[in-house]
């Protein structure tokens, strides 16, 4: 199986914990980055760490949990060879793989249910990068704008 970093806000805590126990359950290794509690904390905080992990190699694959998502993914997306997208089906998490290589999962608490959330999250991890075409242009994402 597959080690995971995952992380979230306060406001993505209970999904974040659904989605580790069944992780876990399923044999992944997660680690944990944060936050532990519903005190409200500062969501970029998080991103930055699960950003850091995949983009150090220590998991190839990264999961943030917030309201909705679109701040962990927008944070996550500053980081060179970060590729995150905010999910809400299988659909998007198979196309976002296949076709944009994303390396981080993100999830809105406030607008996906845990169930779907890990149904698109396993969708995610077992999908592959197809290359080819969309190699060229994954390419294009990290190079300087201008």
């Amino acid at each position: 199986m597959t080690t995971l970093s995952l992380a979230s806000d306060h406001a993505g805590l209970p999904l974040k914990l659904a989605l580790k126990a069944a992780l876990e359950a399923e044999g992944h290794t997660v680690n944990d980055l944060g936050t532990d509690s519903a005190e409200s904390v500062d969501y970029p905080d998080f991103a930055r760490k699960v950003a850091e992990a995949v983009a150090s190699g220590q998991a190839p694959f990264g999961i943030l949990v917030c309201g909705t998502g679109i701040g962990m993914a927008m944070t996550a997306n500053r980081h060179p060879g970060i590729r995150a997208a905010v999910l809400h089906d299988t659909t998007e998490a198979r196309l976002t793989r296949a076709h944009n290589d994303a390396n981080v999962a993100c999830f809105g608490a406030r607008t996906i249910g845990a169930e779907t959330a890990l149904d698109a999250l396993r969708v995610f991890l077992a999908t592959p990068h197809e290359g080819g075409r969309h190699a060229r242009r994954v390419a294009k994402i990290d190079q300087p704008a201008g």
